[in-house]
């Protein structure tokens, strides 16, 4: 593979933490950053959804990525984040303990979810990269968003 080949596959993704684990998301999904804004509760909404908030005059919905992915609820404080991100067609605000680094990373380099994953687990999780002890897991951000939710918003 030529030089530039391996740069044209290089893909740039933002790392982000949920507790002691990291993952990671395509840069191109996500619009901004921002700190934690409390939500507005919505009734009856699922667990895994923190309510709505106001981003410049748009209804923004929360999605708490941990209470998402099973590991558990986040009760958000000044120091969690929210990435925005296009998700499923629309927007949407992803709740996390924080963002922690952009990384290049190439498709060669990522290793696939492991057999004993649950399908649960590998409908989110696209892949794994490991890099400098650090074990990463790409989140496919279009499966975050349940069917019946996703064409109810």
């Amino acid at each position: 593979m030529t030089e530039a080949n391996t740069a044209a596959a290089a893909r740039e993704l933002i790392a982000f933490r949920i507790g002691e684990q990291e993952f990671c998301v395509d840069i191109m999904a996500v619009r901004e950053i921002r700190g934690w804004t409390p939500a507005t509760p919505l009734p009856r909404a699922p667990g895994f959804m923190k309510g709505v908030i106001n981003l410049r005059g748009a209804v923004l919905p929360i999605i708490d990525l941990g209470a998402r992915f099973g590991l558990r609820t986040s009760e958000p404080t000044a120091r969690h984040v929210i990435m925005v991100a296009h998700v499923g067609g629309r927007m949407v605000g992803l709740l996390v303990d924080a963002v922690s680094d952009i990384i290049q990373l190439t498709d060669e380099a990522m290793q696939p979810t492991p057999d004993v994953a649950s399908e649960q687990v590998k409908s989110f999780v696209k892949g794994l990269f490991a890099m400098d002890g650090r074990l990463i897991s790409l989140i496919e951000l279009d499966r975050i968003i349940p069917e019946t939710e996703a064409e109810a918003a």
